[in-house]
């Protein structure tokens, strides 16, 4: 992300916790310390370290030879999870009061990650003769790793460096039959001088930087013969679909000092394929089976098509006896990439693919919970999205897997405004860890079809030296998809012109700059852009702000702890401004998230409409559009399309409605109207019915029109209806029916006859200011609507169900931006996560709409779900 000046330091609180702890002197391990590890000698298997002791070395001061002994006591260290950064461990053990809330994380004393962490594992073994044990690191140690085994030095900090390059040790003359300790210490981390994880101004910084272990560690046997990096390759003959070329590939490696004679085995598509293969000494030969498939099942991002996953199983046998195996998911699909316009056009199995998608936040403290990943899938596909955008942090690979399971497209990268985009300080180590950070990935995720693209800059662009690192990097990796020089309009030698443009906006611009195709308007591919602040509902702010720093949300000039790091961005300022010009000053904080919800709201929808609309431009093409960004990495009050406790509140909804797959929409601009469609097929039969009401609910205009929407992108459908009369805010209502004449999509916009205007002139690389505003003031005035609502609950599958609300303008007033929230029992907390068709829904009389919620039946407890129904001009009811 493009920053234009330092971070400021953190704060740290005088009075920081002590949280050094106390290590006792006894003997022998201590029991109820952690899980039992047992390595086997099974080849094919693996032993991951289920959770590790961790102590500071500031009181763990006993050299590594020491401390790896399985005798050591560690009485008195702490029991953390397996992937776990020290962080991560201290606020596993309560070491803190929660530090999401309010500005608690500023007791924490940074100074206790200016020293050395050790990691412990003490882990039972039966070495067997012919059995080679391989300790594999899944990723780096942060900053640098010391590993040690059973009183013996493994690797040093001068070779496992940096987050991201994995490791392998063959330590089988290191194991002891019956206890071993494994010992892992981790450096101080600055991601400013080294190859790391920044979070840059996205939250407050993690005090320890992130420092530790974050990927899983595993011990690993195999016989003479190890199979490694399998991976796979598959050739459409395009445009058919009909077959496909598959291919696939594994390394062979002999780990003895003698020749060896294997067969290797692929079981890949129902197909089985052999081959003998003599290596010599030591030596490592790549085993390749090519196959052809009939009517192959092929993958598809979740608008077009399908996803089906097949599996390709390796194995290696010496003589008749297993020496070890590997295996990979892959899917039938090709990705491909070229300059359209201004920008990059994606294709996926020859179509073209436009990319609209959100910047993806891990977890500050590089914690996994999967079931946390796989809602927040959940909910990124139920929005519409289609694709994820990694700025550095690329995540474990349980985010692949759900990632291929659901259609959801992967653009990874590094990151910006650290060590990794400070080029001119790169030495000859440097170099060497970032090509084997970039080896290290591409290998990891290279088959997951999921997959899209690898940007080897952010903000910047490698020069001539670096981009050869990355470049050979990624072809021993056997990349195969579309290397990027930047997410930003530079190019590098090689690879040159990116297609890819970083113009902003951080911060609030109104519903129109999206349509205007300037700056970071809807022309080209722009990776990064968005409307800044998002201010979840009341329930949530409560969670992670005290009362008081909810009440100093009206103070758009007070720095709020729970935006960003950043001067730029850790004042509402000018986002304020807008609210209170274009909807009035709020009167308190409740009226301030209230009117949040609609700018929230309409600017995020009409992002996704414009990028939309402007895919079938013949001039300057939309081509795609990260929106940044889609989740917090802790709770914040910006840049999100849920919040952190997954809340869905107006910018999620909004998101949602412009990113529909057959989909009516206005267009600010030009007041233009079309239906975008994004699936591969066209709608054929469809009328659009257009009215326009005034506050009063006097309707102005109301036509119909026939519309067939193409496939795979926008059909304009001529232009909105101008009546005489408008009141100065107004309402325009959308419904695209099908030939039945069923409703498939419903749009409101609340307009104003006084445009929202912009001041180009005045724009910085975060934002351009507005000249004018729109006047929406008239929905202060509204009479109050009447809605009555009816609820019913059914089972939806394992631990699932569906709640239904149905919802009836029975008042004489238009019901404007009418939300239902599924509550724990009347007046209870909000059920999170669920999965609403629609939210903020808008209804004159006699209208109906159902809306349907699905969540875990376990969510509840032992409560019965209620539905709460508000509105901008609705009053509070609870319906069970």
């Amino acid at each position: 992300m493009l920053r234009n000046r330092p971070l400021p330091a953190l704060a740290v609180a005088a009075l920081g916790l002590a949280l050094l702890v106390p290590t006792t002197a006894a003997a022998g391990p201590v029991p109820g310390t952690g899980a039992a590890l047992t390595v086997t000698a099974r080849p094919g298997t693996a032993s991951t370290v289920p959770d590790w002791r961790m102590q500071s070395s500031a009181r763990a001061a006993q050299a590594g030879d020491v401390i790896s002994g399985p005798a050591y006591s560690d009485t008195g260290w702490l029991t953390v999870p397996a992937r776990s950064t020290v962080m991560a461990g201290l606020v596993a053990n309560g070491r803190y009061p929660d530090v999401r809330f309010s500005e608690n994380m500023k007791q924490v004393d940074a100074g206790d990650f200016k020293v050395a962490w050790w990691y412990r594992k003490v882990f039972s073994a039966d070495p067997q003769p012919g059995v080679h044990t391989f300790l594999r690191l899944k990723g780096g140690i942060i900053a640098r790793g010391e590993i040690w085994l059973n009183g013996s030095k493994v690797a040093g900090t001068d070779q496992v460096v940096g987050a991201y390059p994995t490791h392998e040790f063959d330590v089988t003359p290191l194991l002891r039959k019956g206890d071993n300790a494994l010992a892992i210490k981790a450096t101080p981390a600055d991601p400013q001088n080294e190859l790391l994880i920044h979070f840059i101004d996205w939250a407050q910084l993690p005090p320890d930087r992130n420092q530790g272990i974050f990927r899983d560690v595993t011990f690993e046997p195999s016989g003479p013969v190890s199979l490694r990096n399998p991976r796979v390759d598959t050739d459409l003959p395009l445009p058919a679909l009909t077959s496909a070329k598959i291919t696939t590939k594994v390394d062979a490696r002999n780990n003895t000092g003698q020749p060896v004679t294997t067969e290797v085995t692929a079981a890949v598509a129902g197909q089985v394929l052999k081959q003998r293969v003599q290596l010599a000494a030591n030596q490592t030969r790549t085993v390749t089976f090519t196959q052809d498939l009939r009517d192959p099942r092929v993958w598809w991002p979740f608008q077009m098509g399908a996803q089906p996953l097949y599996e390709a199983v390796l194995t290696a046998n010496v003589g008749t006896t297993a020496s070890d195996s590997a295996k990979t998911t892959f899917g039938v699909r090709e990705v491909s990439s070229s300059l359209r316009g201004t920008g990059r056009q994606f294709t996926v199995n020859g179509k073209p693919f436009l990319v609209r998608g959100g910047g993806w936040a891990s977890d500050l403290f590089l914690r996994t919970d999967v079931r946390y990943v796989e809602d927040q899938l959940d909910l990124v596909k139920a929005m519409g999205m289609n694709t994820l955008r990694l700025e550095g942090k690329p995540e474990n690979d349980e985010l692949y897997d759900l990632a291929d399971q659901r259609g959801i497209m992967i653009l990874t990268g590094w990151e910006c405004c650290s060590k990794w985009e400070r080029y001119d300080s790169f030495d000859a180590e440097d170099d060497r860890v970032a090509g084997e950070s970039a080896e290290s990935e591409a290998r990891r995720i290279r088959n997951h079809p999921s997959m899209i693209g690898f940007m080897i800059g952010s903000d910047a662009a490698p020069g001539a030296g670096l981009e050869k690192t990355y470049l050979d990097a990624l072809q021993r990796a056997e990349w195969n998809l579309p290397v990027i020089s930047s997410a930003k309009n530079i190019g590098s030698p090689q690879l040159g012109k990116p297609g890819m443009k970083m113009d902003g906006p951080y911060w609030w611009e109104p519903p129109v700059y999206w349509h205007t195709k300037q700056l970071g308007g809807a022309a080209g591919f722009a990776s990064e852009i968005g409307p800044g602040a998002t201010i979840p509902e009341m329930d949530e702010l409560k969670k992670f702000l005290s009362a008081a720093e909810i009440n100093r949300l009206t103070d758009y000039n007070a720095t709020q702890y729970h935006l960003s790091p950043s001067a730029t961005f850790d004042k509402l300022t000018f986002w304020g401004t807008a609210l209170d010009n274009r909807y009035g000053k709020p009167a308190n904080a409740e009226d301030l998230v209230r009117k949040a919800q609609l700018a929230n709201y309409e600017t995020n929808r009409a992002q996704f409409e414009a990028f939309g609309d402007n895919f079938s431009d013949a001039t300057n093409p939309s081509t795609g559009v990260i929106y940044w960004m889609l989740n917090n990495a802790w709770p914040t009050l910006y840049w999100h399309l849920y919040d952190y406790y997954l809340a869905t509140a107006g910018s999620y909804f909004g998101a949602k409605a412009g990113l529909r797959p057959l989909h009516a929409q206005y267009s600010y601009d030009d007041k233009s109207l079309s239906v975008m469609n994004t699936s591969l097929h066209p709608a054929t039969g469809h009328r659009l019915q257009i009215t326009l009401f005034n506050l009063d609910g006097t309707q102005k205009a109301d036509e119909t029109r026939t519309v067939t929407a193409a496939a795979n992108g926008p059909t304009k459908a001529g232009a909105l209806p101008q009546p005489s009369g408008l009141s100065t805010t107004y309402f325009v209502r959308l419904l695209l029916k099908d030939a039945a004449g069923q409703v498939v999509d419903r749009n409101v916009y609340w307009l104003s006859t006084k445009p929202d205007t912009l001041n180009y002139g005045g724009s910085t690389w975060y934002h351009t200011p507005q000249s004018g505003y729109a006047d929406l003031k008239g929905l202060n005035a509204l009479k109050p609507g009447t809605v009555t609502s009816t609820v019913s609950t059914a089972p939806a599958g394992d631990d699932r169900q569906v709640t239904t609300v149905t919802l009836k303008n029975t008042g004489s007033t238009v019901a404007f931006f009418v939300r239902a929230s599924l509550r724990k029992g009347t007046g209870g907390a909000e059920v999170l996560p669920t999965r609403w068709s629609d939210n903020y829904v808008t209804l004159w009389p006699g209208e109906t709409l159902a809306l349907k919620a699905e969540y875990r039946s376990s969510s509840l407890g032992s409560a019965r779900p209620v539905v709460e129904v508000s509105g901008h001009n609705v009053a509070k009811k609870s319906v069970s």
